[in-house]
């Protein structure tokens, strides 16, 4: 006996061709304490389709949030009540260096970019930049690239390019590069008022890196100060 087969069906047509696999999304996390920017800014990167935004107003979630959502890039404010933009960016860079981080302020001074390049930035942009500008940049820090606003990168052209911007570096070298220009003004007998017109500085900001450089030189006064820093160079 023999048994019979089931028959066997000719084969189906070949459908379309299965979609190929998109690319992943860039995750990008806002920080800022001002909701009208802030909304415009999510408003302008939620209508990319490839980027995706989560957004919070402090620095502290700010640290929390990336930890937790490991974003590609943080859009980061400065001036925020609590920690500040620098520190924030600091404790993320430290804990997650693959995040790039893009500052997007309207602070232009040299404390501010420099601050926050030594923080582990990767990008400095001003809030009066266009919507082009600031797609650009974000794509850039996606990509690995370091991206500087005209007016910052010829701010960091300018610092490199000065006479003495290489060897004074050495001087005091556990003083920032905004507090080394202090002690140099002090070391000329300028007074604070002096000193923050001629760094563009706030009278509060200069007194903060007057306080700051007499605990890491260990001087009790400005004349103190002045003696250190006339003896290694500084002040002529």
């Amino acid at each position: 006996m023999v048994e019979s087969r089931p028959a066997t069906s000719a084969p189906e047509p070949a459908g379309p061709p299965e979609p190929a696999e998109s690319a992943e999304p860039t995750r990008i996390l806002i920080v800022d304490d001002h909701p009208v920017f802030r909304d415009g800014l999510v408003l302008l990167l939620s209508s990319e389709p490839d980027l995706v935004v989560t957004e919070v107003d402090d620095g502290p979630t700010a640290i929390t949030v990336a930890a937790d959502l490991q974003p590609d890039i943080v859009i980061m404010d400065l001036h925020m009540p609590g920690i500040s933009g620098v520190e924030a960016t600091r404790a993320i860079v430290r804990t997650s260096p693959h995040i790039g981080v893009l500052v997007l302020t309207m602070f232009d001074d040299d404390e501010s970019v420099f601050a926050a390049i030594r923080a582990g930035a990767r990008g400095y942009l001003l809030k009066g930049a266009s919507r082009a500008e600031i797609l650009r940049g974000v794509r850039a820090v996606a990509t690995g690239t370091a991206v500087f606003g005209p007016t910052i990168a010829q701010r960091i052209l300018d610092y490199y390019a000065a006479p003495g911007a290489a060897p004074t570096a050495a001087v005091f070298p556990e003083l920032t590069d905004r507090e080394r220009q202090v002690l140099d003004l002090v070391a000329q007998g300028e007074t604070n008022a002096v000193i923050a017109r001629r760094l563009s500085l706030s009278p509060k900001t200069v007194r903060n890196n007057v306080s700051n450089i007499f605990t890491k030189l260990q001087v009790a006064d400005r004349a103190a100060a002045i003696v250190r820093a006339r003896r290694a160079g500084l002040g002529d």
